[in-house]
């Protein structure tokens, strides 16, 4: 079975392309709202969920592509499909001037809805911890 695509848009609330750039890119900008611990080391990141030194769960992604002020993509080491990817992307709009966070990432079909809930869950997250 082949994984789907899914795209997600959420407006951000800031109009500043260095902060949102942090927020998606970053050790720091990242650990505040996708998971409790994020390290990077010579372009491989280590999401960890949960406490480091009691039950947790960690993930590693290999950076794919970083473009200042546009994108992070990464690949999840245990990903077996080639052509799947987790992307953050923001994307200045020309009305307001403000930012919007396009997300992209791949799931199998059964597995779409909890990923989607799993998103909206790492959003409010960042509402919460950023004010974004």
């Amino acid at each position: 079975m082949e994984k789907q695509q899914i795209q997600i848009e959420h407006s951000l609330l800031s109009t500043s392309p260095n902060i949102i750039w942090n927020i998606i890119s970053t050790e720091g900008g990242l650990s505040r709202w996708i998971a409790d611990s994020v390290k990077e080391n010579k372009g491989v990141f280590s999401f960890t969920w949960g406490s480091e030194h009691g039950h947790h769960e960690t993930r590693k992604a290999a950076l794919v592509e970083r473009v200042r002020h546009s994108h992070i993509r990464l690949r999840w080491e245990d990903e077996t499909d080639q052509d799947a990817y987790l992307e953050l992307r923001m994307v200045r709009t020309e009305i307001t001037g403000g930012y919007i966070l396009h997300i992209t990432d791949y799931a199998f079909p059964d597995d779409v809805d909890s990923l989607y809930d799993i998103w909206d869950q790492n959003l409010d997250q960042l509402r919460r911890s950023t004010g974004l």
